[in-house]
């Protein structure tokens, strides 16, 4: 993975904090980052507003901008699920046979089973700009796609 890829893979987990917090979405369907381009999938249960997905743009770059720390340690699956709950899963299975799991996390902001590398603070990211969003009614899906700035 390219250090632009690391960035912007890491810029997911910012996106997705952010979207938690001004969306209360919880779960996430798929993630993708390509070069500075990246694209979050969330269940979400209708179209958000446009002022919505300006205050996800304003908190994705708050987080950035404080350059918080991100954490990536490995925890055996029994106990990191008795600390964390279902919190660091996705709608994505992580087979039952894993026993040691790869958790990265940005304190108060977001938890993840997650085994490509991170950056080691947000403020490595560099500027996120939201795009145009897409809905799937029939699924239930908000996807959230976004570039970083160089």
């Amino acid at each position: 993975m390219s250090d632009e890829e690391v960035r912007t893979h890491s810029a997911v987990h910012v996106v997705k904090g952010a979207a938690q917090k001004v969306l209360g979405s919880k779960w996430t369907a798929s993630v993708h980052a390509s070069g500075s381009h990246g694209r979050l999938t969330v269940q979400y249960d209708r179209r958000p507003t446009d002022q919505e997905l300006a205050s996800i743009e304003q908190e994705a770059n708050r987080k950035v901008s404080e350059g918080a720390e991100v954490l990536e340690f490995e925890m055996e699956r029994q106990e990191a699920e008795g600390h964390f709950g279902d919190a660091m899963y996705d709608l994505f299975p992580v087979p039952g046979e894993v026993t040691l799991l790869k958790i990265v996390r940005i304190p108060d902001w977001n938890i993840n089973c997650c085994n490509e590398r991170h950056v080691d603070n947000t403020a490595e990211i560099g500027r996120i700009r939201l795009g145009k969003p897409r809905f799937r009614n029939s699924k239930r899906e908000l996807e959230i796609e976004f570039d970083l700035e160089a």
